[in-house]
């Protein structure tokens, strides 16, 4: 129930999706953990088979097929507003934050409306710099400051989502 007394469906529930192709393992961890803590379904989208970190009835994988972006149309096509989508792939961030859906990339980075344009110009400014030969040098390692910050972030972002249901 809500505060109002409306009855809360399942469907109507928050969910956190995780583009899960590139996701590194310390933060399929973290999620898993605070969705089976503050009991919201976890999905991770992927078109290869995962290992999941934990086997629990808040986690679980969703299969696509091959091909281009097809786990990020499934991700788009299945999402509600107030859902939070954790995804290092900037395209889709743009489109998931159109919906009204929270989202952060695993070094805790939160995307929204204010900064998701830049994140794109600069995000395409790099890939055609790539397309013309130039080395731009691949995302730094993942550290335990990436870790610490993805944990607080969604930490937050999980508390806002939750008081708003």
């Amino acid at each position: 129930m809500t505060e109002t007394g409306k009855k809360v469906s399942k469907c109507d529930r928050l969910k956190i999706w995780i583009d899960a192709d590139a996701t590194p393992k310390e933060v399929n961890t973290i999620v898993s953990r605070a969705g089976a803590r503050c009991e919201v379904e976890v999905l991770f989208v992927s078109n290869h088979r995962i290992t999941l970190p934990f086997n629990n009835s808040y986690v679980r994988f969703v299969p696509v097929g091959t091909g281009e972006d097809v786990a990020d149309d499934y991700i788009v096509d299945h999402i509600s507003k107030g859902d939070l989508v954790i995804t290092a792939d900037i395209p889709l961030a743009s489109r998931v934050v159109d919906e009204e859906v929270l989202a952060i990339n695993p070094r805790g980075q939160e995307y929204s409306r204010a900064n998701i344009q830049e994140r794109l110009s600069i995000r395409d400014f790099m890939h055609n710099l790539r397309s013309t030969g130039v080395q731009t040098g691949g995302p730094k390692p993942y550290s335990n400051n990436d870790k610490k910050l993805f944990g607080e972030t969604l930490d937050r972002l999980l508390t806002k989502a939750l008081a708003k249901q």
